[in-house]
C-alpha cells in the first residue's frame, strides 16, 4: 500500500499557512483552503502505512491547527466588523460638526464687530494666565488675565478694546500664553477659532478641514463652541 510522501505533508503546513494569512475579506477563499486541507489530511489518513498508522497525538495536533486558524480568522472578521463601525460613527460625529466653530492649536485671533473669539490649553492648574495680543506688525495692542484656572482647554472672548482704551482695528492678531503656578511655569500653548468647513474622509480616518486653518484630525480638535 502506498504512503504519504512528504510532500504531502509539507503541503498541507503550506496551506495551513497560507489560511492564516488569509484577509478576511476573501471568505470563499479562505472556504476552499480549509476543504484543501481537510482533502489533504483524509488523503493522508487513507495512504497511511498500516504497519507506521499516524499517531493520534500527530492527528489531534493539525486538527488543532486549523481550529487555531478557524478562531483567528473569526477574531479578524470581527476586529473589521468593529473597526468599519467605528469609522462610520467617526464620519457621522465629523458630519455634525460642519458649520460649527472649534478651537485648534494655532495663534491666530480674527478681531471682528463682534468682537474676537480665542483659547488656551494648560497642561496643569495655573494661578494665573496672560494672554498677549499682538497685531500683525508685533506691536502689543492689549493683554487679558485669568487666576485660578485648570488644566485642559479654555476659550476667552475679547471685545476689541487696546490697552489705551480705544477699539483697535478690524482684522489677525496674534496671541501667547504664559501661565504660572506659584513659582513655576505651566506649559500652554494658544488655541485658535474657526469653523469646521468640510468633512474628509481618507484611507488613515476621518479628517476636518477647518476654515483656511488646514486639515485636522477629531483628535486635533481641543473645544467645540
Amino acid at each position: 500500500m502506498a504512503t504519504v510522501s512528504n510532500n504531502t505533508s509539507s503541503t498541507a503546513d503550506a496551506v495551513l499557512a497560507n489560511l492564516a494569512r488569509t484577509d478576511t475579506k476573501s471568505t470563499s477563499t479562505a472556504a476552499d483552503t480549509r476543504i484543501q486541507f481537510l482533502t489533504l489530511l483524509t488523503t493522508q489518513l487513507q495512504n497511511q502505512d498500516p504497519m507506521n498508522p499516524m499517531e493520534n497525538a500527530e492527528l489531534t495536533s493539525q486538527l488543532a491547527q486549523l481550529s487555531t486558524v478557524e478562531g483567528i480568522e473569526k477574531l479578524n472578521t470581527m476586529m473589521t466588523q468593529l473597526i468599519n463601525s467605528q469609522e462610520s460613527a467617526e464620519g457621522l460625529q465629523a458630519a455634525a460638526l460642519v458649520g460649527r466653530g472649534v478651537l485648534v492649536e494655532g495663534s491666530g485671533l480674527q478681531l471682528t464687530e463682534a468682537g474676537a473669539v480665542g483659547g488656551f490649553e494648560l497642561d496643569g492648574p495655573a494661578d494665573n494666565v496672560t494672554i498677549t495680543i499682538k497685531n500683525a506688525s508685533g506691536v502689543e495692542v492689549a493683554s487679558l488675565e485669568f487666576t485660578d484656572m485648570e488644566a485642559g482647554s479654555q476659550n476667552f472672548l475679547w471685545d476689541g478694546t487696546a490697552k489705551d482704551g480705544s477699539i483697535a482695528a478690524e482684522g489677525m492678531y496674534t496671541v501667547s500664553v504664559k501661565a504660572v503656578q506659584g513659582d513655576n511655569t505651566v506649559v500652554s500653548r494658544p488655541l485658535q477659532f474657526a469653523a469646521v468647513t468640510s468633512v474628509i474622509r481618507g484611507s488613515s480616518g476621518t479628517d476636518l478641514q477647518v476654515g483656511n486653518l488646514g486639515v485636522f484630525k477629531l483628535d486635533d480638535i481641543k473645544q467645540i463652541l
